[in-house]
């Protein structure tokens, strides 16, 4: 029997705050080895300011923590975030009451292959971005920032539409990796938008810490399938629409 009124307002609303925190923590739990590597390398920084006597060795410290942690981000983070993301294509597309569980394992197995050669390419572009943020921006210091944030904007939008896609679709590696390019540059408002509103989310998170471990990722991967999704279908119609008119116009 279905709950009416503000009781059934709140059990809707503690039956959201359970999907979200319960497939956070599934995401963190998966994605450990690239968030402890992370969190030693921001210690290792803290640690330099603190004690300026071994500040070189702390940073050289946080230096090689970012780099495992970076190089950890296939096998770990891609392959846990790539699950996530299908649990909340079936929550945008209606299936709101899935195991969550299985469905977050399912996926998980599913997609590692995919998603871990998808890591292999966004780690390494954006080690060409940091490259060229230490040539252009650091060095020269000249109008290539502005270029650089939106590069910055770009590969984030990139990013959250790689999962989006690859939640969603089934392709080959090179037409993923196609597809992501083609809507993130295609689709100049809708990546914008998916930066924006997730760079938002970062920002209260770290404002409100307690988000961090229960809802800040799946936040973020619900707010960035739910834009793919209306731009998909939105996208989808215009095509049919084309198809319909191209027999119409063959036909007569």
């Amino acid at each position: 029997m279905e709950m009416r009124g503000w009781m059934g307002g709140l059990y809707r609303i503690s039956e959201w705050i359970m999907r979200l925190s319960v497939t956070n923590v599934l995401w963190i739990l998966v994605s450990l080895p690239f968030f402890f590597l992370l969190w030693m390398a921001v210690a290792a920084t803290g640690a330099g300011v603190q004690g300026a006597a071994g500040a070189d060795a702390a940073a050289q410290a946080a230096a090689g923590m970012l780099v495992f942690a970076l190089l950890s981000m296939p096998l770990f983070f891609f392959p846990g975030t790539a699950a996530m993301f299908s649990v909340v294509r079936k929550w945008v597309m209606g299936e709101e009451d899935v195991p969550i569980v299985r469905t977050f394992f399912r996926a998980y197995r599913e997609n590692f292959r995919m998603s871990a050669l998808g890591g292999l390419v966004f780690v390494a572009a954006s080690y060409v971005l940091y490259i060229d943020y230490q040539f252009y921006v650091v060095q020269s210091k000249s109008v290539f920032g502005v270029l650089f944030l939106a590069f910055i904007v770009l590969f984030s939008a990139a990013l959250f539409n790689f999962f989006s896609l690859l939640s969603h679709l089934h392709l080959t590696f090179w037409q993923l990796l196609k597809n992501t390019a083609l809507i993130t540059i295609g689709a100049p408002l809708h990546s914008l938008s998916v930066a924006i509103s997730n760079g938002a989310l970062i920002w209260i998170s770290f404002r409100f810490t307690f988000l961090i471990p229960f809802f800040v990722g799946s936040l973020m991967a619900l707010n960035s399938f739910y834009q793919f999704y209306r731009l998909f279908n939105k996208m989808k119609e215009k095509q049919e629409k084309w198809k319909n008119e191209k027999e119409e116009s063959s036909s007569s």
